[in-house]
């Protein structure tokens, strides 16, 4: 997302069904919940998104939301639908989605990049053509001895499950202040926060 492209599209990233609802892998589906719920953001199913969309606002500005039913590894379909359906930038976009390399509690902003492993942001790379669009990692922590895909289909500890709310309500002032003053002051103000830090979750 370049310096001074206003944020219009955010896709949280995540697995359908009740299966997967509350598992780490669908980090970026909470994030959205909790920004519908916190602008009186209304779902609807929308085949020609390939997900679950929803019309937002802050501060005056109207920003799309979008949660793919694709199963993670096809999230890019439903991406580039929305923002050709929108007639909106890539560069406009943000994709919110969980980072084994980020311990719980931590999140980061970025403006571009790789996928860094992720099939989500695998599958984003390749349907939208383009690195140039934000993203907003939350961190889940690494398996230690567990293996990784029952590590990020799993649920929360009870020690993180209790936490969450605390970080989705960060990762949502991060995108509010994304919207209002750019990716790079929320980058600044952000990214050297922690949950972890503040409150060590033992």
């Amino acid at each position: 997302m370049p310096e001074g492209v206003p944020l219009r599209a955010i896709v949280g990233l995540g697995n359908p069904g009740a299966q997967y609802a509350h598992t780490r892998h669908n980090i970026g589906f909470m994030v959205l919940d909790r920004l519908a719920q916190r602008w009186g953001a209304s779902w609807r199913e929308e085949k020609r998104f390939r997900g679950t969309h929803a019309e937002g606002g802050y501060q005056s500005r109207k920003i799309w939301l979008l949660k793919p039913q694709t199963y993670m590894n096809a999230s890019g379909e439903a991406a580039i639908a929305l923002l050709r359906w929108h007639k909106v930038p890539v560069a406009s976009l943000l994709v919110v989605y969980d980072d084994l390399d980020l311990p719980f509690g931590k999140l980061r902003l970025r403006a571009n990049g790789s996928a860094g492993g992720h099939n989500g942001i695998k599958s984003c790379l390749q349907h939208l053509g383009s690195e140039e669009f934000g993203r907003l990692r939350l961190g889940i922590g690494r398996a230690g001895d567990r293996e990784t895909v029952a590590h990020v289909l799993g649920t929360f500890r009870p020690e993180e499950a209790s936490r969450l709310p605390e970080l989705l309500d960060l990762a949502v002032a991060a995108i509010e202040t994304a919207i209002a003053r750019g990716l790079p002051q929320a980058m600044n103000e952000f990214n050297a926060r922690s949950l972890a830090l503040m409150n060590p979750v033992k």
